[in-house]
């Protein structure tokens, strides 16, 4: 346990940000003067794929460890929807928590929302996505765009800056999704040799991804790379190649245990023209949300924005992060303890 977590503190470099601070942002006098343990809302954007239930499982392991500034949680299930989560921070509203944490399902949608919450006295703490707004009390994500850069960058340099090029993308709409195909984008623009040939919205998921990769290969008889967002999609990709007897290409993908498994065993056959790179987003964001959120009712918080510096692993990284002794539904860059991991996925 020990060698993977200097493994992963490695990978994930935090570099913070400084914008404004925001101790006193959106409270009302009444607020600033009250005192903890406080009442915090948490609305768990997306429960659908496996990173996200780790991210949800992470968040309430933080909450567990935070028990002595929590008094009450009240928990919230979006479902992916732009809609539904903006009537459940309305609902947190009502029920008066001191914070929210949410991860914003679209950008624009759920400005209003964030901006009745702040106006009430609650603090705000966007987690794994941002919004179309400045009036917020905390931010911590990842740098996607770095991310989408970091993996068209490999991929153009392992096809020598040209091929034809498949994109698998995520959730259409969500900023993660949206930031990481911009930066991508910006890379493949300066190789005109390079043509993103498709591109399906297969939400992260391991099935979409397989059966979009499937439909991208049957329209297109040369394919030399993918690009993926990650997820599990990466995996699905492989398999979707080796059913359609299709040479395999260089991948990119994400710390998925179960793509870091596939992966493992493509080296170890010295499978030719394989070859992949795995980009980090950390499922520990949202606990990380929880705690920043804390921090700004303690009157604690320096920094109103956190952003994670995107980790690769690489084959030569590999063995560090691949863990054959878990499931293949583990994301290999989290907090959880080896005994919070088997809880949720088993053994």
């Amino acid at each position: 346990m020990h060698r993977r977590l200097t493994g992963i503190a490695l990978l994930t470099v935090l570099a913070i940000t400084s914008l404004t601070a925001c101790s006193s942002g959106g409270a009302s006098p009444s607020a600033a003067a009250k005192t903890g343990p406080w009442t915090i809302g948490v609305d768990i954007y997306y429960a659908q794929n496996t990173w996200s239930v780790q991210a949800a499982a992470e968040t309430k392991a933080t909450v567990a460890r935070d028990q002595s500034r929590i008094k009450q949680v009240f928990y919230t299930d979006s479902e992916g929807k732009a809609d539904k989560q903006v009537s459940n921070i309305e609902d947190l509203i009502a029920k008066h928590v001191d914070a929210i944490v949410v991860t914003p399902i679209d950008p624009t949608a759920v400005v209003a929302a964030i901006d009745k919450a702040m106006a009430a006295g609650i603090k705000v703490c966007l987690a794994g996505s941002r919004a179309d707004t400045q009036n917020y009390t905390c931010y911590v994500n990842a740098d996607d765009k770095e991310f989408g850069t970091a993996g068209a960058q490999w991929l153009a340099d392992k096809l020598g800056g040209k091929g034809n090029i498949i994109a698998l993308n995520g959730i259409a709409g969500i900023s993660t999704s949206e930031d990481r195909f911009a930066g991508a984008k910006e890379v493949f623009a300066k190789y005109p040799d390079i043509k993103i040939v498709g591109q399906a919205s297969a939400e992260w998921d391991y099935a979409k991804g397989k059966t979009a990769t499937a439909n991208l290969l049957a329209a297109n008889p040369q394919v030399d790379g993918v690009w993926s967002q990650g997820g599990e999609m990466t995996r699905g990709a492989i398999e979707a190649f080796q059913a359609a007897n299709r040479p395999l290409v260089p991948m990119t993908g994400e710390d998925n245990n179960g793509f870091l498994k596939a992966w493992k065993s493509l080296v170890d056959k010295s499978t030719p023209g394989f070859d992949a790179i795995a980009c980090s987003k950390p499922t520990s964001l949202f606990g990380m949300g929880v705690d920043l959120v804390l921090d700004a009712l303690d009157g604690k918080l320096a920094q109103k924005d956190t952003v994670v510096k995107t980790g690769t692993i690489t084959a030569a990284t590999l063995d560090k992060f691949l863990r054959p002794d878990m499931p293949d539904a583990l994301w290999t860059n989290t907090k959880m303890t080896d005994a919070e991991i088997k809880a949720l996925l088993g053994q």
